[in-house]
């Protein structure tokens, strides 16, 4: 089922069809290293959060990085790639590549220096022939664009998706994926203007609690009807959006995971409120990543 309305998003997810079924969360998760300190050029032209410095501390970068995995391991099995200096947004492996269960999908980039990552035949044989995975490639497609979990957000225990259209996903690549994963519901939107990816705007933390912009979408009524839906939501305005709130994930059911810089910026009502919802807070210092574009959660692709 596939809709593109508030009222008709409603009526759907309240109609029973679409229970808990799955885990909220994953198994493992993967990770790519940084290995370039440029910036992509070809990525600034739509992605306003990309810092204004001509390129990262790279040491400190990966720092930051190999922190991350250590500190994510607390909850999860966690793999990380080398990277590649040829593919400067590599760091961000979730809008590339995603699994569902027994599947690795490849996604369809808009910038050609992205569509680089997609041909890593290292992550491709992994899923392939060390986990036994089958694969949906969406990366030859020239009738559509599609960046995977940046602009899908899932509801992976109720296959509920919700998908923000801007120049990095369109409605052909909302459908596609819809298909892709396996998805019961797809909720698609547009984003406000200047916004990029759906995961900068919005996470759901573990199919329980949504954090939202509501600036970031272009329709009001979208983030209401999703806080809606779940009964609760943080919500959170442009100075939380610009420090990357928004791009928070949960690996297990009782935290979540935000940067630094994004954990300090909500306020004691807004961290009280995911701790009503069961969650812990995990805090990691990415400010050197987050020059690039991208936070927490941008930098983790999940492993179903």
């Amino acid at each position: 089922m596939f809709v593109t309305g508030p009222r008709e998003f409603l009526a759907a997810f309240g109609s029973g069809r679409f229970p808990v079924r799955h885990a909220a969360t994953a198994r493992g998760a993967f990770l790519v290293a940084p290995a370039s300190a440029d910036l992509a050029s070809e990525s600034a032209q739509d992605n306003r959060y990309m810092a204004a410095a001509p390129a990262l501390d790279l040491a400190r970068a990966a720092r930051q990085h190999a922190e991350l995995a250590r500190r994510l391991g607390e909850d999860v099995p966690v793999l990380t790639f080398p990277g590649d200096p040829a593919c400067p947004d590599g760091l961000f492996p979730n809008n590339v590549f995603a699994t569902t269960r027994g599947r690795l999908i490849v996604g369809r980039m808009r910038h050609a220096v992205r569509r680089r990552e997609a041909a890593r035949t290292d992550v491709r044989g992994f899923f392939r022939d060390v986990l036994g995975y089958a694969q949906t490639d969406l990366s030859p497609r020239t009738d559509l664009v599609a960046e995977l979990t940046g602009a899908l957000v899932i509801d992976r225990a109720r296959g509920i998706g919700y998908c923000g259209l801007s120049e990095r996903c369109d409605e052909a690549g909302a459908r596609a994926m819809h298909e892709a994963f396996g998805l019961g519901l797809t909720f698609c939107f547009a984003l406000a203007d200047g916004e990029y990816h759906t995961n900068v705007v919005f996470a759901l933390l573990a199919g329980r609690l949504p954090l939202l912009a509501a600036d970031g979408f272009r329709d009001a009524a979208v983030p209401a009807a999703i806080a809606q839906a779940y009964g609760d939501a943080v919500h959170l305005g442009d100075a939380h959006k610009r420090a990357f709130a928004g791009n928070a994930i949960a690996l297990a059911p009782t935290r979540a995971w935000l940067s630094a810089v994004a954990a300090a910026s909500l306020s004691p009502q807004q961290r009280a409120t995911i701790a009503r919802h069961g969650f812990a807070l995990g805090e990691v210092e990415l400010d050197e990543i987050e020059k690039a574009g991208g936070s927490l959660r941008c930098c983790v692709a999940e492993i179903f």
